[in-house]
């Protein structure tokens, strides 16, 4: 088997881990800047009303892409699996397949996301004053679907192999395509927030054809060849068992916050756009963990196809220590920056003050939320999905909406919103460290 890309069953547990998160972290930086840029740019020139068009729009947008990315995440576990067994003919059958489902996962979404998005912008309580700028977003948005379906397909390929290098070169220049793309749109041609999401979608599509054309031409084992994309039924079966799950735990996650956002708009505008802006914020502070948390499942999925359990084992525990600490000070440092942070979206007083609100709520208990993301993904790189789906779809979704179902009606404020995230954070960590103690979670490995 010929291999251009190291896998992480050999060396030092460190230096494999820290390698391959750090291109993933740097990538998932300049992923980030695409929503943020648009929130970003509208926000100085278009506004507070525009932002919180925008803003209303992210949660719809997240369960989407949460679901997609998850499903792809999952099954790339599959493709680590067998890369880390050192099985050519079946990484091959599961790229296939992959690339098979994604396709038509983007034809799909493209049409429901188009004439859906203006009645569940209405379910959302979305006010008046900003719906029409927010279905104007979306619908744009969702034309692009297949750009993004594809692109977290075979991102998820890339990474499952260990390469996450291509994936960040690409990113950088797509975002740099994204930038461009907004302030042309957005302040030399004044197209409006509709603007903002045309530039996500171009510069998506080109990230998307970028890593396309990376896995045609790679020598190694995972070779996309256009002539052998299809279903193979017995390995669209095991991505859907060990994806699905992640995909619907992300999306379920996703769609509690669609509620939580529900309930932000009730408090208007400037809460909404305080609230958007910080959200901003938080994806670009949990970076870092998000990056070690995908290299921990590509870790524990190709050293468990090899045999090796002893060495996942140690690299999880590596892992979750890193993730942990690097949380907390990530926290620390939003909760003293805050006001700074919020300001660069939107100066105005009000907006501010809804944003420092929540970052002061929230940033000092990123550690439980690091925690629960750590033993999550060495669950999935061990093949059971499903535990951390039923865990944090009682814990972040179940229990956070009955928890505002209650109180925000009880008390009227925007504090229940803003301390339902570390409490659900903390009910979560403590499930997944008896879960983690307790069960043997590297039996039946077995990629088939």
């Amino acid at each position: 088997m010929t291999r251009t890309v190291e896998p992480m069953t050999t060396g030092s547990i460190f230096k494999r881990m820290l390698f391959f998160a750090l291109p993933l972290l740097l990538g998932n930086l300049f992923q980030q800047l695409y929503n943020t840029v648009d929130s970003l740019i509208v926000g100085n020139f278009l506004g507070s009303s525009a932002l919180a068009a925008v803003s209303s729009s992210g949660s719809l947008i997240s369960m989407l892409i949460g679901f997609l990315s998850g499903i792809s995440s999952g099954a790339g576990v599959i493709v680590s699996r067998y890369f880390g067994a050192k099985d050519e003919k079946d990484v091959q059958r599961a790229v296939h397949t992959m690339v098979a489902f994604g396709l038509a996962a983007g034809v799909f979404m493209s049409i429901v996301g188009v004439l859906l998005s203006p009645q569940i912008l209405i379910w959302m309580g979305t006010p008046d004053s900003v719906i029409a700028e927010s279905v104007a977003y979306l619908q744009i948005y969702f034309c692009g679907s297949l750009g993004f379906v594809m692109y977290n397909i075979f991102v998820g390929i890339l990474q499952a192999v260990g390469d996450s290098r291509h994936p960040l070169y690409y990113l950088m220049a797509s975002s740099f395509i994204n930038l461009v793309l907004d302030i042309l749109c957005i302040a030399v041609f004044h197209t409006g927030v509709g603007g903002a999401a045309l530039a996500t979608v171009v510069s998506q599509l080109f990230s998307a054809a970028l890593c396309f054309f990376q896995l045609l031409r790679t020598r190694d084992c995972y070779r996309l060849q256009i002539s052998k994309i299809r279903f193979d039924l017995k390995m669209l079966g095991q991505i859907v068992r060990i994806g699905l799950p992640s995909g619907v735990q992300n999306s379920i996650i996703a769609f509690a916050n669609v509620i939580v956002q529900s309930n932000i708009n009730a408090f208007g505008e400037m809460a909404m756009a305080g609230y958007g802006a910080y959200s901003k914020i938080e994806g670009f502070a949990f970076l870092p963990i998000n990056s070690f948390t995908l290299a921990m499942t590509t870790f524990v999925g190709q050293n468990l196809g090899a045999g090796q359990k002893e060495r996942t084992r140690n690299g999880a525990r590596f892992g979750i220590l890193t993730t942990v600490i690097l949380a907390e000070l990530i926290g620390i440092v939003v909760f003293l920056q805050a006001p700074q942070l919020i300001a660069a979206f939107d100066t105005t007083p009000e907006v501010i003050r809804f944003g420092v609100e929540k970052a002061r709520t929230a940033a000092l208990f990123y550690c439980l939320l690091a925690y629960s993301h750590s033993v999550a993904s060495i669950l999935r790189g061990a093949g059971k999905a499903v535990v951390p789906m039923l865990i944090m779809m009682s814990c972040w979704c179940v229990i956070r909406v009955t928890f505002l179902s209650i109180s925000i009606p009880l008390t009227h404020s925007i504090q229940m919103v803003y301390v339902v995230y570390p409490l659900t954070w903390a009910l979560s960590s403590i499930v997944f460290f008896f879960y983690y103690k307790r069960a043997n979670w590297m039996e039946q490995t077995s990629a088939s």
